[in-house]
């Protein structure tokens, strides 16, 4: 018998039907039903996915555990986690827990990088491999004066503008600036000269959109399949491999194998690679792209929060530019660590304004694993959010105030941050898996705000800078969302 039309509907309409059928008795039957958290996410993560490309995920996940508690079912297969123990479990050495898809999903790398390898042996042997070039002696002793100039010239900028104009100058552009130059300059050998052009070139535009495209494929993969068919340049630049990224990539290569100025930090770490791990180029060229958007908005967003944390608070102000002022005249980062307020208010900044604090997923080993006294299936989904463990009132009392006293070593202040605290504060990430470029971003967090803070007393808020317009969105990584912060230097007064 011929199949017709209406057949062939029908057929359809009942396979559909017993689809639901199917996913309906699977999500009454779940293990992970036992977890509590919203009706809806036993069925559907439609709720999750709002939230996310409305940019307030932190927000939600954080709500969903003020009201169900520290183990909050946020989807059909993923569990958010905001438990210590459950923390360590998850992301110590040796878990089991791996790196779930989501990770290679998001990102536009020709080969994996350490951001997005799964595999946990690969991942240390690579990891071994550049250890020595991303140590902080090395960065010290070998990148430390490129990345001191950067941040002199963004600062004689900001106060040349700031003579210039008789406005308000925006720190968070000029930070990314510098965060731009820096990373270049270490990941691909030249700067490109973001900082002097005062403006990101065509590479950085189009990786900084290519990941944003990332962030919202692996979340709504619909969106990037429907935008990878429109035939506009804004969605080209989102959702397709651009050759922009190859053409760049392959200068970090050229500058790997240089032998004069242009060498990048990969030139130390190629040596290396012959006693071990072979360091080809398209590894290079993802690991150069991989770890200069690690570097770039990451810091920027970080040292665009310190810098307004401190000027929202004139005392500490005045504190922070009374310890500066002790530095020697050419300061070097051992020197800024010394100094316990401005070390401590980068902590407390990277606890409450860390630029990374969203979603670490990891997936349940063989065998399943008990954690909070739930049972977790193999392959299910389990997420960390340093957003929530670093606002945890049980190990960081009062978590919503800006205290850098908790940090001070000799504090005897209430709120003083716990072992119990420490081992959760992971602006960083965690473990084995934590972020390799925190050497770096810790130099440029320490020698930015100092250089800052000596040469610009007395700085303040633009009345343009508000706590609405800093507000946190959060589309993966954290920015103010008015993406400014406006300050009136005191040449400007």
């Amino acid at each position: 018998m011929a199949l017709t039309s209406a057949n062939l509907l029908g057929l359809l309409a009942l396979l559909a039907v017993a689809s639901a059928i199917l996913k309906l008795a699977r999500a009454l039957r779940s293990p992970l039903n036992k977890v509590p958290g919203p009706w809806l996410a036993k069925f559907t993560n439609l709720p999750l996915k709002l939230a996310v490309i409305t940019g307030s995920r932190i927000h939600y996940i954080q709500s969903l555990h003020e009201r169900y508690g520290p183990y909050v079912r946020i989807s059909p297969e993923e569990i958010a986690v905001n438990d210590p123990k459950g923390f360590k479990q998850i992301h110590g050495i040796n878990s089991g827990f791996e790196k779930s898809g989501w990770y290679k999903a998001l990102t536009v790398m020709p080969r994996p990088c350490l951001f997005d390898m799964s595999d946990a042996k690969d991942h240390a042997a690579r990891r071994r491999l550049f250890a020595r070039g991303f140590s902080k002696s090395n960065i010290r002793q070998n990148w430390e004066p490129a990345i001191k100039e950067k941040i002199a010239l963004v600062v004689t900028q900001m106060l040349n503008e700031a003579a210039r104009t008789h406005g308000s100058v925006d720190v968070m552009k000029r930070w990314t600036l510098m965060a731009s130059g820096v990373s270049a300059h270490l990941m691909f050998g030249e700067s490109f000269q973001v900082i002097e052009r005062g403006e990101t070139n065509e590479f950085i535009k189009t990786l900084t959109s290519a990941l944003k495209g990332g962030g919202i494929g692996v979340e709504v993969p619909i969106v990037r399949t429907i935008g990878k068919m429109l035939p506009f340049q804004a969605t080209k630049e989102l959702f397709c491999t651009n050759e922009t990224l190859d053409s760049y990539a392959v200068t970090a290569v050229r500058n790997m194998r240089a032998s004069g100025v242009s060498k990048n930090i990969f030139a130390n770490i190629l040596a290396e690679s012959e006693k071990g791990e072979a360091l080809d180029d398209r590894t290079v060229e993802s690991e150069a792209m991989g770890l200069f958007v690690a570097g770039t908005d990451t810091t920027a967003v970080s040292l665009t929060y310190l810098t307004w944390a401190i000027l929202a608070r004139p005392e500490l102000r005045k504190k922070i530019e009374e310890e500066v002022s002790s530095l020697p005249l050419n300061f070097q980062e051992q020197d800024v660590e010394r100094l316990p307020l401005l070390n401590a208010a980068i902590e407390e900044t990277l606890r409450l304004y860390g630029a990374a604090p969203g979603a670490l997923p990891r997936t349940v080993p063989p065998g399943g694993a008990d954690m909070g006294g739930y049972y977790l299936p193999q392959g299910a989904i389990v997420s960390t959010h340093a957003y929530s463990m670093h606002r945890d009132p049980s190990l960081f009392p009062n978590p919503e105030s800006f205290n850098p006293s908790r940090w001070l070593p000799d504090s005897k202040d209430n709120e003083h941050v716990s072992s119990a605290a420490r081992a959760v504060f992971s602006p960083f990430g965690s473990g084995s898996r934590s972020c390799l470029g925190s050497h770096i971003a810790y130099s440029e967090l320490r020698l930015g705000a100092a250089e800052f803070f000596r040469r610009c007393p007395g700085s303040s808020l633009a009345s343009s800078t508000t706590e609405e317009s800093m507000h946190m969105e959060n589309f993966f990584l954290i920015a103010p969302q008015s993406h400014r912060c406006e300050v009136v230097l005191e040449t400007q007064k």
